[in-house]
């Protein structure tokens, strides 16, 4: 009997190998066999991840922060100017030896411009609402500031009336005509029928400013509703 296991173990090798044992060899043969083409489709998804990480994928953006951004270099934003003119009248008396008998008369119209600015520098972010669902960026705006007026005296029209006006009576009259000419051009710039215009002119100018940049970045045809802080509504 043990000659014929001998004879057994020679044809085989002089030794027994256990099934188990050769399966694993096999197997582990298998995994090497195949870990090349792993390390290839790892590699391919890789590539696929980082092209469309690169070129499709967008992450959601801040519509506020780039609101904000569109402001950021203007401090101060003009909306609206007017021009008109405005008519200034004096009138001086001169005394000789006691008597008022030098009396002159002037009327000037005086060609006047205001600019209308939005203060954009003091606007935070408390100042910008985004609806996401409606897409639609809600602005309120600081009220309206209007600018000194601006008095083109060069091109004034002066009528002066009187016998004798003195340099010095002259003087006087221009002088206080200059001062009615500002004060009426100041009260004719806070008309409400023209402070309504230069609010309008305002919203669109506000609207345009955002609406474009908004575009280019990405955010689509948004809606700009913009309001004044003494509004309820925005338009």
């Amino acid at each position: 009997m043990a000659d014929q296991l001998k004879t057994q173990s020679a044809r085989t090798g002089g030794t027994l190998e256990p099934r188990v044992e050769r399966d694993a060899r096999v197997a582990q043969r298998s995994r090497l066999r195949g870990a090349p083409w792993l390390v290839v489709f790892i590699l391919l998804a890789a590539v696929v991840w980082l092209a469309w990480r690169a070129f499709l994928y967008q992450e959601e953006g801040d519509p506020v922060g780039s609101a904000m951004l569109a402001f950021e270099r203007q401090n101060s934003l003009t909306v609206f100017s007017s021009r008109f003119e405005v008519v200034a009248e004096s009138e001086d008396t001169r005394g000789v030896m006691g008597l008022p008998v030098l009396r002159s008369r002037q009327a000037t119209i005086i060609p006047a411009s205001v600019e209308y600015r939005l203060d954009l520098s003091t606007m935070d972010r408390g100042d910008f609402a985004w609806d996401a669902e409606g897409d639609t960026l809600n602005v309120t705006l600081p009220q309206i500031q209007t600018t000194t007026p601006n008095l083109d005296e060069a091109q004034a029209r002066v009528f002066t009336e009187g016998t004798w006006v003195t340099r010095d009576a002259s003087q006087d009259l221009a002088r206080n005509n200059s001062r009615q000419a500002e004060a009426k051009a100041s009260a004719f710039a806070r008309n409400p029928e023209v402070l309504a215009l230069a609010r309008q002119a305002a919203k669109a100018a506000v609207r345009q400013n955002l609406a474009i940049p908004l575009q280019v970045a990405g955010y689509g045809d948004v809606r700009v509703l913009v309001r004044f802080e003494d509004e309820s509504e925005a338009s």
